[in-house]
């Protein structure tokens, strides 16, 4: 059975129980450290976009929970897939590139969306679907039977995404179900039944991905791909940057930089944010006259502020010898 595309799926479910299904975590990632969740179901009708809590972390039509990795580099190193309950394999797809997707009509990927995936059906009209899985990982075939744990293959890359990421699409009789909220009638908030997994799960309103020092501005393509950071850089270096890497970010927000060097503070830089963007990078930093960068232990903390209240922190350590 052919393993169906994210279009496919379309419409709200009718109110579930909760107690229908129950969900393990799918991916063997620390949420919050080697993963975050950048995207959550759509349940706003119309244009508006409105995740299970009425933020806005999610897109217009978006059917699923994505589950992303920091780096290209965490998505080379292996990230592992498992099913999130026990079920039946009754479609899957292997064979996919990894690559960026060009955009809304991408030939290579038209009518696979999805990508390289696993479609598992758990019965009673439930089912989950796992998408944008890693080329060549792919370990269970239609027919298989698997339990709640089972690897099923590896995040990738493939298919209709910009970053490497597990999509995990819940549906009950074809329709799709929020895990974080099943009962679909209600749009957010209150009201929405509770949560489909077994464990409770943080919501994080948008924070950073990673950060890392340089001795220079990097490409956002460095710093996506995982090969950005220089740390240590060493004694003597004619600049210092330290950047950070961060999702869910809304007009309006304050991103602060800072930097403490052996010899006290070295740098504090403050930026309001002006767009929502689902990913950015931002850097600063200095150049080192005379002797360069000094012998001695750096800290760096990145803060994404919101109306006054800090979403997330991110520090690192660097020691010059």
């Amino acid at each position: 059975m052919r393993l169906l595309p994210l279009a496919f799926i379309s419409s709200l479910a009718a109110p579930v129980a909760a107690s229908d299904l129950v969900l393990d975590w799918p991916v063997d990632c620390t949420l919050g450290d080697s993963c975050q969740i950048q995207q959550y179901v759509d349940r706003a009708l119309g244009p508006a976009t409105q995740d299970f809590t009425c933020n806005p972390l999610t897109y217009d039509g978006h059917k699923g929970t994505d589950i992303a990795l920091p780096y290209l580099s965490d998505m080379d190193a292996g990230v592992t897939v498992s099913a999130a309950a026990d079920g039946t394999v009754v479609g899957s797809r292997d064979g996919m590139e990894d690559r960026y997707s060009t955009g809304p009509g991408d030939p290579a990927i038209e009518g696979r969306e999805c990508g390289n995936g696993v479609l598992l059906r758990h019965g009673d009209g439930w089912e989950t679907q796992y998408c944008h899985m890693k080329r060549g990982s792919i370990l269970v075939q239609s027919g298989d039977k698997v339990t709640a744990g089972t690897p099923l293959g590896e995040i990738g890359l493939s298919g209709n995404t910009q970053f490497p990421h597990l999509h995990l699409s819940v549906r009950k009789d074809g329709k799709t179900v929020d895990p974080f909220g099943p009962q679909m009638e209600n749009s957010c908030g209150s009201d929405i039944g509770e949560p489909l997994w077994a464990d409770d799960i943080a919501y994080q309103a948008g924070g950073f991905l990673g950060s890392g020092f340089a001795d220079h501005v990097p490409k956002f393509a460095a710093i996506k791909a995982g090969t950005a950071d220089q740390a240590p850089l060493p004694a003597g270096s004619g600049a210092l940057v330290f950047w950070a890497y961060a999702f869910g970010a809304r007009s309006g927000d304050q991103l602060m930089l800072r930097i403490d060097g052996p010899g006290g503070p070295l740098l504090e830089q403050t930026e309001r944010l002006e767009k929502t963007q689902a990913q950015l990078f931002r850097a600063s930093g200095k150049r080192i006259r005379g002797a360069g960068l000094s012998p001695g232990r750096y800290i760096a903390t990145a803060t994404l502020m919101r109306d006054g209240e800090v979403i997330d922190k991110h520090q690192q350590e660097m020691t010059v010898d």
